[in-house]
This record gives C-alpha cells, sequence and structure tokens, in this order.
C-alpha cells in the first residue's frame, strides 16, 4: 500500500511524505503507482524548479519527502497534491492510504 502523510500548520499545508507500493499490479503496469509517483514529481519540481521555492526534497529508498514551509504558493501545490491523491484513495482504498498530520 502507497502511504500518503501531508504535514498542516494552523491549516495551511507545509509538506508531504509518500512511501510505499500500491500493489495494484505488477512493476511497470501499475496505474496507481504510476499516477502518484507522476503527481509526487511535478509537485516536487514545480515547487523547487517552476517556483524556484526553497523546498527541502528528499528521496530515500520508496519514499519522497518534501517540506516546504508555510510559503503560500507551496502550500496551494502540497495542497493540490493532497486532493489529487485523496481522488485516488477514495478510488483505490486497498492500494493507497492518505492522511494529515498537524505540526
Amino acid at each position: 500500500m502507497i502511504k500518503a502523510e501531508f504535514f498542516r500548520s494552523e491549516g495551511a499545508f507545509t509538506g508531504f511524505s509518500v512511501s510505499g507500493h500500491s500493489g495494484y499490479s505488477d512493476i511497470g503496469s501499475d496505474i496507481v503507482c504510476a499516477s502518484v509517483s507522476s503527481a509526487v514529481m511535478l509537485t516536487c519540481n514545480a515547487a523547487t524548479e517552476s517556483f524556484g521555492l526553497p523546498a527541502k526534497v528528499s528521496a530515500e529508498g520508496e519514499r519522497v519527502s518534501c517540506k516546504i514551509g508555510r510559503l503560500t504558493e507551496g502550500e496551494k501545490l502540497v495542497g493540490a497534491l493532497y486532493e489529487h491523491l485523496k481522488v485516488l484513495e477514495e478510488t483505490y482504498p486497498e492500494n493507497i492510504s492518505v492522511k494529515i498530520s498537524e505540526v
């Protein structure tokens, strides 16, 4: 199962961490994994490359984390990823879990 944890402070998203494998299908044909991976990469690249935000992105093993802080553009990017992954969770509840942690 993919586990996505979003961090929020005083109502604003400040980062996220995503890890695991969905188990929906074989590697290379897993649409859930591909959807999550693509969305996470887009969010990280948009934050650092397109918006030039001082985000701290790390990829270790099967975990990708992004700490963006309380920046308006970053909060919106992370919020958009959260909404996307929540839709995937509703469609594939056995393959992805999304939660919010207050920090």
